[in-house]
């Protein structure tokens, strides 16, 4: 696993600088503004002391669009408090999954995260043209595009990991539509699980310069009974950029993980 890119990685959206440096004392390269991480971002609005001023209006392109421009990552667990509608072998399989400490999660494989999760858990930076959307996900280094040009989900995909995503504006929100799943991903930690039926829809609507929320609604007829929602809540990380993180080179954590 890529301890030293993984643990700063969380450690610095931490804000704690003094474990980095011990960090970086060590047999890991250091941690130096080369790495662009301590570098102001030109286009946000600052305060009178020179701090990123978060709760500005949201900007917007030269179209009239939201700018969902920035790089983000989540402020809670989108699923603190859900209790989904399962199906009964679901049910059972996320039970056995708790039991057995999720040592099966394929993300323990170096494995992609699949949508949701990865847009609830990874750093991502977005980056907005009026016709294609690319999310860049720190995360295994992983990409996303997110069509905007009038194209339709495609009607008999090659299964994929992160699926295929089309996307259409709702007034100030986007509208994103996710389908041609594998089937192969959880849902979040604990071990929900998903299968090759599933669609996700994500409405996401920036607030401010600082703050964006993603409605998700998961519609999986064979995991679940019926569709169901949850609330991913993004928050903007200023003045730094992402880091490699890079998991499948010499991976050698998957025979330690245990469970029942």
């Amino acid at each position: 696993m890529p301890l030293r890119g993984e643990l700063v990685t969380l450690l610095r959206r931490a804000r704690i600088p003094v474990v980095i440096a011990a960090l970086a004392a060590m047999s890991f390269p250091a941690v130096t503004n080369g790495q662009w991480l301590n570098l102001p971002s030109a286009d946000i609005p600052r305060t009178a002391d020179g701090k990123p001023n978060l709760t500005a209006p949201a900007p917007r392109l030269p179209d009239g669009k939201p700018d969902l421009s920035g790089i983000w990552l989540r402020s809670r667990n989108y699923m603190d408090g859900i209790d989904p509608p399962f199906q009964s072998w679901a049910d059972t399989l996320f039970k056995q999954r708790v039991a057995d400490s999720g040592k099966d999660d394929p993300i323990g494989r170096c494995l992609p995260w699949g949508i949701p999760r990865i847009g609830a858990f990874s750093v991502q930076k977005i980056i907005q043209q009026p016709r294609l959307i690319v999310v860049l996900y720190e995360s295994l280094t992983t990409f996303r595009q997110i069509f905007m040009d009038g194209r339709k989900l495609p009607e008999d995909p090659n299964p994929t990991w992160m699926g295929y995503s089309v996307g259409r504006w709702d007034g100030d929100t986007l509208v994103v539509e996710t389908g041609g799943f594998n089937g192969k991903t959880w849902l979040e930690v604990r071990g929900h699980p998903l299968t090759d039926a599933l669609h996700v829809t994500e409405r996401m609507r920036r607030r401010d310069v600082g703050h964006m929320e993603v409605r998700v609604t998961i519609d999986d007829p064979k995991a679940y009974t019926r569709a169901w929602d949850t609330t991913i809540q993004l928050d903007l990380l200023p003045d730094t950029e992402l880091l490699e993180y890079v998991c499948n080179e010499n991976e050698k954590d998957a025979v330690h993980l245990v469970g029942k």
